[in-house]
């Protein structure tokens, strides 16, 4: 059974910073590729950041420069580190996982809240 379970959310403060986490399990890991979206109320859900198993990283342009995608596959682990963080950012993050042989596996979500 698949499983990606987000952690690390939370309120934080305009200009703080938050690690996101995303640990997953029943996929052999290093061979796919990992991404963040974010779905803010009201709005679609959309793509944050990925990064490939090779390690090539993509990232949304409202997010340059401030987050960070990295991966762990010795502890099958994607993290997300957000810095100066903005209001704009608050949303539920989602982790995905995706190899082109199988279906996308999305994790339950994490809230992110910036505010003062």
């Amino acid at each position: 059974q698949v499983q990606l379970v987000e952690s690390g959310g939370g309120l934080v403060q305009p200009g703080g910073s938050l690690r996101l986490s995303c640990a997953a399990s029943g996929i052999i890991f290093s061979i796919y590729h990992m991404g963040w979206y974010r779905q803010a109320p009201g709005k679609q859900r959309e793509l944050v950041t990925t990064i490939t198993s090779g390690g090539s990283t993509n990232y949304a342009d409202s997010v340059k420069g401030r987050f960070t995608i990295s991966r762990d596959n010795a502890k099958n682990t994607v993290y997300l580190q957000m810095n100066s963080l903005k209001p704009e950012d608050t949303a539920v993050y989602y982790c995905n996982a995706f190899n082109p042989a199988t279906v996308p596996y999305w994790g339950q979500g994490t809230q992110v809240t910036v505010s003062s």
